[in-house]
């Protein structure tokens, strides 16, 4: 029997080449494995920021609602499990060992090998399927149309959230190109949910999107939504009213009821938006969703990583912004929060982001900036970070480690936001412990 770290680094292997956009691969894998996914039902959620907790909130409300839900998401944050759920509970290590014993002869078989995203996707196949999920909440890697997930035919609602610039490379390098690719998922006949757009009602921490790119964004996808006889749906925000947002949560309304959802950032508000526009399509479907279910399932969501509060003594901010919008989505919640009052920014970014842009909206509520390398070959070096946080005017020093960053980050009062990858969440987390044992 394949042991839990074996099972690990068979899934890490070098033998897995990166990403390789397309399906072929993925279908011959379940279809090796008798289309274990043709036994689900799927709520498919694609997006380039908000898809996560968006999904997490989806995949609580229906938990409280009494159905059983299966729920998957990448990247994880602290551990691997993290990636396929069951009502909120991680994939245990002895069962994410014995599936993926199971799939590897028919991946090892295949001509064409898959990668290892196709991989983990066909193990939570498998696990979903074995446990008889009633619905898997389906969050996309990347993209839409080439994304291994984009394989089902079972899905009852697609969701597209958030679109920006991002992954370029890959997905196109204009709104529309990108948002093409996300609407890729829709399903003929499927109704399909657009979420909210910070176009629409963010200006000036928009990440340059403005409302002339929402509109775009939303002439592509409805377009696309009427090409496959999909009924079209937006989030009407004429419908909602965000009460108070503080440091403890949100109070919201939808359609005048009320809701306190228990996630902070500015940018939370609507994907809960999302989230019970999703509900109102689910129950002409045939679902079973009460206002309780709703009103439990914001109030109990976790969803880290994400304007978390890791400690309030000092007052330590982890959040995974790592794109243009999502920086400034944490710029607003920073202004929120704290109002004219700066904060030190603790930051490492990815290379191939636009990290200028990302400064330059960071500068607005930094006093200082502690930059840092994170562990990831595609980490923009912590000394060049500092001298493009100089160049805007702010303060900058490198440093070694994120412990060594966070510790002087804390020396002088102030708040303290830690910002640019997730890559870094594991890192801060055990950064802070450290700190509160000294």
């Amino acid at each position: 029997m394949m042991t839990y770290s074996e099972a690990l680094e068979y899934i890490h292997s070098v033998t897995w080449l990166g990403s390789r956009p397309g399906l072929d691969r993925t279908r011959e894998l379940m279809r090796r494995l008798g289309n274990p996914q043709n036994e689900l039902k799927f709520i498919h959620i694609a997006g380039t920021n908000g898809k996560g907790s968006t999904s997490a909130m989806l995949a609580e409300i229906l938990k409280c609602a009494g159905y059983k839900v299966g729920l998957y998401t990448s990247p994880f944050i602290l551990r691997f499990n993290e990636r396929m759920r069951i009502d909120g509970e991680d994939i245990p290590d002895d069962e994410l060992a014995e599936i993926t014993e199971y799939v590897r002869p028919f991946a090892n078989s295949m001509e064409d090998t898959p990668t290892e995203f196709e991989l983990i996707t066909a193990i939570a196949f498998v696990y979903f399927a074995r446990h008889k999920c009633d619905y898997v909440v389906l969050e996309v890697g990347m993209g839409g149309a080439l994304d291994s997930t984009n394989i089902i035919d079972t899905a009852v609602l697609s969701i597209i959230t958030g679109i920006a610039m991002d992954h370029t490379a890959f997905l196109g390098d204009t709104l529309e190109k990108i948002a093409a690719q996300k609407a890729g998922i829709i399903k003929r006949g499927t109704p399909v949910l657009l979420g909210t757009q910070h176009g629409d009602f963010d200006a000036g921490f928009d990440g340059g999107i403005g409302k002339e790119g929402a509109e775009s964004i939303r002439r592509v996808i409805s377009s696309e939504a009427k090409r496959q006889d999909a009924p079209f749906y937006g989030v009407n925000l004429g419908r909602t009213d965000i009460i108070r947002q503080d440091l403890d949560g949100c109070d919201l309304s939808f359609d005048g009821k009320k809701y306190h959802l228990s996630l902070l950032g500015s940018y939370q508000p609507y994907n809960a938006f999302t989230a019970l526009a999703a509900c109102d399509i689910l129950r002409e479907t045939g679902l079973n969703i009460p206002y309780s279910a709703e009103v439990a399932g914001l109030e109990r969501v976790i969803w880290r990583g994400r304007f978390e509060i890791l400690s309030r003594q000092p007052l330590i901010i982890s959040d995974g912004g790592h794109n243009p919008e999502g920086i400034d989505a944490a710029v607003r919640s920073i202004k929120n929060c704290f109002g004219d009052k700066k904060v030190n920014i603790v930051s490492g970014v990815m290379a191939d982001k636009d990290y200028g842009y990302m400064i330059s909206s960071m500068a607005r509520v930094a006093h200082s900036a502690f930059t840092v390398r994170p562990d990831n070959p595609r980490a923009l070096d912590a000394d060049r970070y500092a001298e493009e946080f100089k160049a805007h005017g702010v303060p900058a020093k490198a440093y070694p480690s994120l412990y060594a960053a966070l510790e002087a980050a804390t020396q002088n009062g102030l708040p303290t936001v830690c910002l640019g990858s997730l890559y870094m969440y594991g890192q801060v987390v055990e950064a802070v412990r450290a700190l509160s044992g000294k």
